[in-house]
């Protein structure tokens, strides 16, 4: 297929990039030290696909993937979709109830299995409606098949559209069951596109996957940001932070995408690194990145961050900073880039600049919809292409957004909007604050008050009533927590983002305030 120029599918643009850059390095592995050409992957994929092929499943049948970061694991998703079925990434931290809701609603005909994640998915088939096969998977190696490939050689598949859906990913569910995001050939281009475009990524460049590939970031960000530019991923199996800059420095990485969490980790690490003149420039996305930790950050390690905003519904990036050291505003997560964005109300019109409503997308990298619910589509893209974020926010002058909540968890005090946010960021400018997150408790008086939970800072004595203060100094007292909850842990999602509506119940169980 070295004549397309512009390929349309994902199968397209593995073979385009197996011929063209075939000796140029994609993929490696700092646990087995493997590395793995473009040429490479395209035959690695190409024999996944065979195998698949001697399955007789029907074309488009729902195949997960339940596994850590890996090359293995990395090249299978590929090989599902490469063979016209689609790839169903498990969400490993879910748990066993989610993820058997996640089989049984997308139908899923076959799992491949990490050892590791054996007994979870075993637990999880317990409620499963049919009886599904099982192929493990190594995250390194790919799939152990059982069986000997067909002799019939795969032939490339050449009538998928860009349309069809190539991946469901099954969002967080924090207010339910998780919704299948269906994303097609053409949206998964396009995200990984606008990736490698907005940020000038080139051959050249070394991404480190810090985020798993079961998650949209670690996905669409990373393995098809690299895809698209024909460029190298390092990709550990998992996030390490004590690890982190000795793979900056021996894989020369130029840049990497994370979330506002690992950021806050590396931070407080006391390790610092040696020789990183190889990285470019950080990436945060999933969740707003405090300025006081984009600041430290990079006053710190000398690192540029680059803020943007993404979603599962849209293969992640809706909106980039420019590249550094280019016009860039702390506190936003830039303009958009490659889609369009809109600031509306409630009837989806647009609103002036500087109002605050909802943020709304639309672009190539839209999802479809979500898998076997229209009405739930219906309501999250409006009839005119706009998908509703559920973000709130305004847009400046300039055409940059700043994100103010979501909407559903805003704090309502008296008839006052509070946004989460603003109370984050104060509970982390205080020094002896690791995490922190606001959210609102049921009150007589006010309708709703707030409360927070904090994880301390192992190196320094927590004092809460220093803490009030300083939230009163810098968010006034109507807006700062009445009660402080310290904490071990926080919810989170795969990505790291702390999960802001299960905190009431996790600190009020039993409790009807």
């Amino acid at each position: 297929m070295s004549n397309i120029t512009s390929p349309s599918t994902l199968i397209e643009q593995v073979d385009y990039n197996g011929t063209n850059f075939g000796n140029l390095t994609w993929l490696i592995s700092p646990e087995s030290g493997s590395t793995v050409s473009y040429a490479s992957a395209r035959n690695k994929i190409v024999a996944i696909a065979n195998h698949l092929k001697g399955k007789d499943l029907p074309p488009g049948s729902k195949i997960a993937v339940a596994a850590n970061n890996g090359i293995g694991s990395c090249l299978t998703i590929l090989g599902i979709i490469y063979a016209g079925h689609i790839a169903l990434p498990l969400n490993l931290v879910a748990g066993a109830k989610i993820i058997a809701y996640t089989i049984n609603h997308s139908e899923t005909a076959l799992i491949f299995t990490a050892d590791e994640c054996k007994p979870l998915i075993s637990e999880a088939l317990y409620d499963c409606e049919n009886e599904i096969d099982i192929i493990s998977l190594d995250p390194e190696f790919g799939p152990l098949w059982t069986e000997e490939i067909p002799e019939e050689p795969f032939e490339p598949l050449t009538n998928i559209a860009t349309e069809e859906v190539a991946v469901i990913m099954y969002t967080s569910g924090t207010t339910g069951n998780p919704k299948g995001v269906m994303l097609s050939h053409s949206n998964l281009l396009a995200a990984g596109r606008y990736i490698s475009s907005g940020h000038d990524v080139e051959h050249k460049d070394v991404a480190l996957c810090v985020l798993p590939i079961y998650h949209i970031n670690g996905l669409c960000v990373t393995v098809m940001g690299t895809l698209a530019s024909a460029s190298t991923l390092v990709i550990p199996h998992r996030f390490s932070v004590s690890a982190f800059w000795r793979l900056i420095e021996t894989y020369r990485c130029s840049w990497f995408s994370a979330v506002p969490t690992q950021y806050s980790y590396i931070l407080h690490n006391k390790d610092m690194p040696g020789t990183i003149s190889c990285l470019r420039f950080a990436r945060s996305a999933s969740a707003p990145l405090s300025p006081e930790i984009h600041r430290k950050f990079e006053e710190r390690f000398k690192v540029p961050i680059i803020e943007t905003m993404g979603l599962t519904e849209t293969g992640s990036q809706i909106s980039t900073n420019p590249l550094p050291p280019q016009t860039r505003k702390i506190g936003s997560p830039g303009k958009a880039y490659g889609n369009k964005l809109m600031i509306g109300n409630n009837a989806g019109d647009e609103m002036e600049r500087g109002i605050t409503g909802e943020i709304l997308v639309k672009g190539d990298n839209v999802m479809k919809g979500y898998f076997k619910q229209p009405d739930e589509t219906a309501n999250t893209i409006n009839e005119n292409g706009w998908l509703k974020t559920g973000d709130l926010g305004y847009m400046d002058e300039d055409g940059y957004i700043f994100v103010t909540g979501r909407i559903k968890e805003l704090i309502i005090k008296g008839g006052e909007n509070i946004a989460p946010r603003e109370i984050d960021e104060a509970l982390l400018d205080h020094e002896s604050v690791l995490e922190a997150a606001a959210f609102a408790v049921p009150c007589e008086n006010y309708g709703e008050r707030v409360e927070a939970c904090v994880i301390p800072r192992e190196s320094i004595k927590l004092n809460l009533k220093s803490i009030e203060e300083h939230c009163i100094k810098n968010i006034g007292k109507f807006k700062s927590p009445d009660k402080i909850h310290v904490m071990k842990d926080l919810p989170k999602g795969p990505s790291g983002k702390i999960q802001r509506l299960k905190l009431y119940n996790l600190v009020y169980p039993k409790s009807k305030i």
